[in-house]
């Protein structure tokens, strides 16, 4: 879209005379040019057609006189479309200083009525006064402006004489021309090898005080082009987004391995829901929640059989479950239960290597060291 309606979007054009312009879009997006003449004029722009991009060998030399009274605090202007290689010289007489300048194209014309004391915005940009004469060599094929500005307080009468030696493209080996009959013309573009086409306008009418042409320039785009353009960049968008949702599955999936591995890793402290519910949380609370259990245990048998008195249940809880006369410093792994000291908690997972709360395997006996 940015093409059809931007590079090549429709556009007005002002002619000014014996312009030769050369049109060769691309083939690939282009299907047809056409022009259609604005203001009806005999004789009017002609629109030619060819195979091959016409040479630029017909040179052509016209003058123009303008007497103009340019108000204060205005300017007054002409165009010309030259191409590369042209040459234009303006001689002038004014009693009054103004400025003359040539501008390429409106951007140019613009930048300069924006600020018009600044010299850098233009091709040729002089203050003027008396008699003189001003040469401009022309490098890029371009419409460029000849103006003559006025920032005095009165009214300014300036006489110029333009002298343009202009280089106009051939036009003898055209399969097509167009006189715009019909105020319109359209020409064909071929493809995929493409044609050229050259818009042409006739010579200054000396009679005539404003003898240019205007015209409205549009391009037929070559729509199986964009569809296809426009299906491939669907695909692509598709695919991409498909690669993005893939990748970003495989790194959550890698994530969440590593989250799984690491808590894996830090699990032997805590026992597992599914082998048995009773032994969550802390080692200290899982001892506490399970005293019935361990009394159950010491009734049926207790290695050391030592009874326990009801005023010394406090300290009892701190002491080892199996001698009672050392502190509980240790837990079993993986089940994470203190309930004996080290020396009594490495004999039991000697000999019957079950932890006495949850009845689990013993796989070491972690001591508790305080500080």
């Amino acid at each position: 879209m940015t093409l059809i309606l931007g590079v090549y979007g429709s556009s007005s054009l002002e002619l000014g005379p014996n312009s030769s312009i050369l049109l060769q879009p691309s083939p690939i997006f282009v299907q047809s040019v056409k022009v259609e003449e604005l203001n009806i004029s005999s004789p009017g722009p002609v629109l030619y057609g060819f195979y091959n991009t016409p040479p630029l060998d017909t040179e052509t030399t016209w003058s123009e006189t303008h007497t103009v009274s340019v108000p204060a605090d205005s300017h007054q202007e002409w165009i010309y479309f030259l191409n590369g290689g042209s040459q234009i010289s303006i001689s002038y007489s004014v009693y009054s200083s103004v400025f003359l300048i040539i501008a390429q194209g409106k951007e140019g014309l613009a930048q300069w009525l924006e600020e018009p004391t600044y010299p850098n915005t233009t091709l040729s940009w002089n203050l003027i006064h008396g008699s003189g004469m001003i040469e401009q060599d022309i490098s890029k094929s371009s419409s460029y402006y000849v103006s003559v500005g006025n920032l005095n307080t009165e009214d300014v009468e300036v006489q110029l004489n333009f002298t343009v030696n202009a280089l106009l493209y051939n036009t003898s080996a055209a399969y097509y021309k167009c006189s715009f009959k019909d105020a319109s013309c359209s020409l064909k573009i071929l493809f995929p090898n493409g044609n050229a086409a050259v818009l042409t306008s006739p010579g200054p009418e000396q009679d005539i005080p404003n003898a240019n042409q205007y015209v409205k320039l549009s391009y037929g785009p070559r729509w199986a082009t964009y569809i296809v353009g426009i299906g491939g960049m669907t695909v692509l968008m598709l695919v991409a987004f498909n690669f993005l949702n893939k990748f970003r599955c495989t790194n959550e999936d890698g994530i969440r391995v590593q989250q799984e591995d690491f808590r894996s890793e830090r699990g032997p402290l805590l026992s597992y829901k599914d082998e048995d519910q009773s032994s969550w949380g802390s080692s200290y609370d899982s001892a506490s929640n399970d005293e019935g259990g361990l009394e159950d245990f010491l009734a049926a048998g207790s290695l050391e059989g030592k009874s326990v008195r009801d005023g010394e249940s406090n300290n009892t809880r701190r002491l080892c479950a199996i001698c009672f006369d050392a502190p509980r410093d240790c837990f079993f792994l993986p089940c994470g239960h203190c309930v004996a000291c080290f020396d009594c908690a490495t004999r039991i997972a000697e000999a019957a290597a079950t932890c006495p709360i949850c009845r689990r395997n013993i796989k070491k006996v972690r001591k508790i060291f305080t500080v």
